[in-house]
């Protein structure tokens, strides 16, 4: 994830570091920036969003058929499993997972005015390639996405690849991130439900500040039940971790529906 905190594994390498700039101050002179060559460059204002992912502001009962999780509300499907990232104290990312597939969703805060998914893809493109990993900019069902094969090591210890899709939408004053796993990334024609839960997905931001990139947290639902890592549900569920491997960093809270 793009964060303050030390990263693990060439996804979250090629994130970057978080802006320090704390997003609150409108100001004329936000509008344009310079470059690495010191040319000005005008910021991008986010695309539209006419299929979502959703602002709260826009949907008229959020929670409604979603899985509250504070700043994201997560779409329930039936046979899914929901998963949490817990980094410290704070739970940072939310999985959903689907038989052999998974997408892991991250928000983030954003500028008032400026999109950042495409900067944001070419630090992971570039953080991948100098891994040794292949990376393909392509536009997908969600837009513009990057489909890779990211290097991991195997549980014999030899290397090989991961094949991951990156996928994001920038909204009013945040960044929705899916990293799409398994066989929805194997075969993307595969993912048409991972993408819709993506588009489904409803992102409560806050009125408060915060620093460009800094991740919106999340909260466990009041009925989340704790599952200790390695353990296979009784329902036959899969527990194909997907997400760059990222979950493997704390206590995974998981709710089946």
């Amino acid at each position: 994830m793009f964060g303050r905190r030390k990263k693990k594994g060439a996804a979250e390498d090629a994130a970057g570091e978080p802006e320090q700039v704390v997003d609150g101050v409108d100001t004329e002179a936000d509008d344009k920036v310079e470059d690495e060559g010191g040319r000005p460059r005008v910021r991008l204002e986010p695309e539209p969003r006419p299929d979502g992912p959703w602002d709260d502001s826009e949907v008229r009962d959020p929670a409604e058929g979603r899985v509250d999780l504070g700043g994201l509300l997560v779409p329930g499907v039936d046979g899914m499993e929901l998963r949490v990232e817990v980094a410290g104290d704070a739970i940072v990312a939310a999985t959903v997972v689907l038989r052999d597939s998974a997408i892991q969703l991250q928000a983030f805060a954003a500028p008032k005015r400026e999109g950042i998914w495409g900067e944001v893809r070419e630090e992971i493109g570039s953080g991948i390639t100098q891994q040794g990993g292949i990376v393909d900019e392509v536009e997908g069902p969600l837009g513009w996405e990057l489909r890779a094969q990211v290097p991991v090591q195997l549980p014999d210890g030899t290397g090989g690849f991961q094949v991951v899709r990156f996928v994001g939408v920038d909204g009013p004053r945040w960044f929705l991130r899916g990293v799409i796993s398994g066989q929805g990334a194997v075969q993307p024609q595969a993912a048409g439900l991972l993408e819709q839960i993506f588009r489904d997905t409803v992102v409560v931001r806050g009125d408060g500040p915060m620093a460009p990139r800094d991740p919106i947290v999340l909260k466990l639902p009041n009925d989340a039940q704790m599952v200790p890592e390695n353990v296979q549900q009784d329902d036959g569920t899969s527990r194909f971790s997907g997400g760059m491997g990222q979950l493997q960093r704390g206590p995974e809270i998981t709710e089946v529906r």
